[in-house]
């Protein structure tokens, strides 16, 4: 949305509102809207005094995480600011906002009895040192506010380099992040807190590698050839001078194994056909199974037995 007008130095100004999510809405006027409660940046000590006495608000039974987000006791407080608030203050998103809010109201009543004479500059120093939640929830938009032109280049809307180095949980890497009753979702450290919601398991944001740490990209694998023979192998790496000297040595080694060979099998036949062509014993005919047992019984008589024919 975006209006003009002429000043009497006749300057046009624009007056622009804009909200690409559209969590927004616009109306002109001088005051918050009814179901609004004071402003946590600009109406401090109304918005600390009107949550602190509406306690019993059965809003507050809800978990903390999501009683944040109610305008009604936290105007001005939205998704990414109630993460680094409840981050900086080590409090689990899920825990009941009762629980949270009825121990800063004993802390502060105690802190009263304790030092009813303390100055004005020694109560702001003890908060700057040890903050509560609803201070956080003033200071902390106080440092966007007065960091913006260091946070948020208007020159370059684009670039929000700077905003998330500023930011320590809110889409921060190694992160936890659960979606609220609301659908709208939480970034925490550690344990969520015992009014977490069922069935569901707690996202982590992945760390980015440092460019130090990041992985090489891996090598292409290398192509499996079957293996060429030696002379091809040779002549690929080797020149040609180098390739015929080489064929020829191992012409020549081949040719000194051959002969080798049949060195050593000259002897070898020589041996075995001497035994083959050596004088055998003559080969007796076969002589009939009937003569050999009357040769055997007449053996045993003492007479010969007759020649065979």
């Amino acid at each position: 949305m975006a209006g003009g007008c002429d000043t009497e130095l006749g300057v046009q100004i624009a007056l622009c509102f804009v909200d690409p999510r559209r969590f927004g809405s616009w109306r002109l006027g001088d005051a918050w809207q009814p179901e609004r409660g004071p402003c946590v940046v600009s109406e401090y000590q109304a918005f600390r005094e009107n949550v602190l006495k509406n306690l019993e608000d059965r809003a507050f039974d809800k978990p903390i995480c999501e009683v944040l987000l109610n305008q009604k006791y936290f105007n001005g407080i939205g998704n990414y600011l109630r993460a680094e608030i409840l981050y900086r203050l080590k409090i689990p998103p899920f825990e009941k906002a009762r629980t949270v809010l009825e121990a800063l109201k004993e802390q502060e009543q105690e802190r009263r009895k304790k030092d009813p004479s303390l100055t004005l500059s020694k109560k702001v120093k003890l908060k700057q040192e040890n903050p509560d939640l609803l201070e956080l929830c003033h200071s902390v938009p106080m440092e966007v506010i007065m960091a913006e032109k260091q946070l948020l280049d208007p020159e370059h809307p684009d670039d929000h380099a700077a905003f998330k180095d500023w930011l320590r949980c809110y889409l921060v890497p190694g992160m936890s992040s659960l979606r609220d009753r609301s659908g709208r979702t939480i970034w925490f450290q550690g344990e969520p807190g015992p009014m977490a919601p069922k069935g569901q398991r707690p996202r982590k944001v992945p760390r980015k590698k440092s460019p130090q740490l990041q992985a090489e990209p891996e090598a292409p694998s290398p192509k499996v050839t079957p293996r060429a023979p030696k002379q091809r192998r040779r002549a690929a790496a080797k020149p040609p001078e180098l390739e015929e000297q080489e064929v020829k040595e191992e012409q020549e080694e081949k040719e000194v194994k051959e002969k080798q060979e049949e060195q050593a099998e000259r002897p070898r036949k020589g041996r075995a056909g001497g035994r083959r062509t050596g004088s055998a014993a003559p080969v007796s005919p076969e002589v009939p199974q009937s003569v050999r047992r009357s040769r055997r019984t007449s053996a045993r008589r003492g007479t010969a037995a007759a020649p065979a024919v």
